[in-house]
């Protein structure tokens, strides 16, 4: 029997689950939202951002549709923040940061936006009230000012009033709007959110993807022209570092296989290459990111040669590993998969579970101990979480929606 289909390492993965959300309750702070959590789990200083405040609530909405108590309030706690602190009345959209006196960053970015859908989304399915608003609200402001028909992609980010628009474009943040439109398509039943997810998929993952060697370029400029030596002296940016991201490579292919099983939910045909990409997209990410330099673990990024540039080991890149190996044995049954998901859990059992403080340690050095050059703290439980719920699901729908269908395995 396969881990992978063993009730005792589902219900280990419930255990773990259930280890994650308790960690994470002390981040929702009185001003509002979420704050990024400390080793210990407490919040930390600082404005709450976007993104921090969706991820959780997202996440405890996962914790409603698994029937957690205690997870209802926090759900609600951050919706409460979208529809009111990071809300911008006045011209639409979200502020990237703000706290009690307001904006701190006024900027309109589609990374943040896209997990507000996919927040509202989660809640949505979770059945909370007033979520199906904003969801409404999320999709139609990331219709009329993220999503660019021609192109089929998302643009990046605009000011405050949606005046002036940011050449740069980016695939993290349409990587994103991929999982978001995802969600909202399995919970609302409209289908052009699938169509433009695979859209993006298409271009990201049988364009620039297989076009070169799977190492997918991450910057363009506003004529979708990659930019290979964007922040090529800031190699470790946490968010837009220099050369390219193995993480990513894993959480696209898992992307792939998600739009794959929902568009043969709904009777099409799926292309060929939905699978056969995301096969190639995992081998790259195992043959040029896992245990290349003397040690276990993922480097965070190469070089367009594939040799390691910053060697860190990110919580987030075994995560998506985990959930990338689940999926594809899900869509192919080959044992191989199964084996690198038994590989990668030993690992993480053993550098990345915190099992004093509580949750996974965000960042390891090259000698796999604690490590702060990109992360400090344990800021969310996003990909934690999700690594512990998508062996257990089927393809599609999404996270949220398979949930509340009632396909747990």
């Amino acid at each position: 029997m396969t881990w992978l289909t063993s009730p005792s390492h589902a219900r280990w993965l419930a255990d773990e689950t259930d280890r994650l959300l308790d960690f994470g309750a002390r981040s929702a702070v009185p001003t509002g939202g979420f704050a990024r959590l400390d080793d210990a789990g407490e919040p930390l200083d600082g404005p709450a951002e976007l993104w921090i405040t969706c991820r959780m609530t997202h996440v405890y909405s996962l914790g409603v549709l698994l029937g957690r108590p205690g997870s209802a309030p926090l759900v609600d706690h951050g919706l409460a923040a979208i529809d009111g602190l990071f809300r911008d009345a006045e011209n639409g959209g979200w502020y990237a940061q703000a706290d009690a006196d307001g904006p701190v960053d006024d900027e309109k970015a589609a990374y943040p936006h896209a997990f507000v859908v996919l927040a509202t989304s989660s809640a949505t399915a979770a059945g909370r009230p007033g979520a199906r608003a904003l969801l409404d609200e999320a999709l139609a402001v990331s219709e009329q000012r993220f999503w660019d028909d021609e192109e089929g992609m998302a643009v990046e980010a605009w000011d405050r009033t949606f005046t002036v628009l940011d050449p740069y474009r980016g695939v993290n943040a349409n990587m994103h709007t991929v999982e978001a439109y995802l969600s909202a398509a399995g919970v609302t039943g409209d289908r052009r959110w699938l169509d433009r997810a695979v859209r993006v998929i298409e271009r990201v993952v049988h364009g620039f993807a297989r076009g070169n060697s799977w190492r997918i370029p991450e910057h363009f400029d506003s004529a979708w022209a990659a930019d290979l030596e964007y922040n090529v002296d800031t190699p470790a940016h946490p968010f837009r570092p220099y050369g390219a991201t193995i993480g990513h490579w894993l959480e696209w292919a898992r992307l792939t296989l998600h739009a794959r099983a929902a568009l043969t939910a709904l009777g099409d045909v799926a292309p060929a290459w939905m699978l056969t990409d995301a096969i190639g997209l995992f081998d790259a990410a195992v043959r040029e990111g896992w245990d290349v330099d003397g040690a276990s673990g993922f480097v965070y990024t190469v070089d367009w040669s594939g040799a390691p540039v910053v060697r860190e080991r990110m919580h987030w890149v075994l995560a998506e590993a985990l959930g990338a190996a689940a999926t594809l044995h899900a869509a192919t049954g080959e044992e191989r998969f199964d084996d690198w998901y038994r590989t990668w859990w030993d690992y993480a059992a053993v550098h990345l579970l915190d099992r004093v403080g509580g949750s996974w340690w965000h960042e390891l050095g090259t000698d796999n101990e604690v490590s702060r050059t990109v992360w400090a703290g344990k800021a969310d439980l996003y990909h934690a979480v999700q690594a512990t719920l998508v062996p257990r699901l089927p393809l599609a729908p999404m996270i949220a929606p398979a949930l509340a269908a009632g396909l747990l395995d």
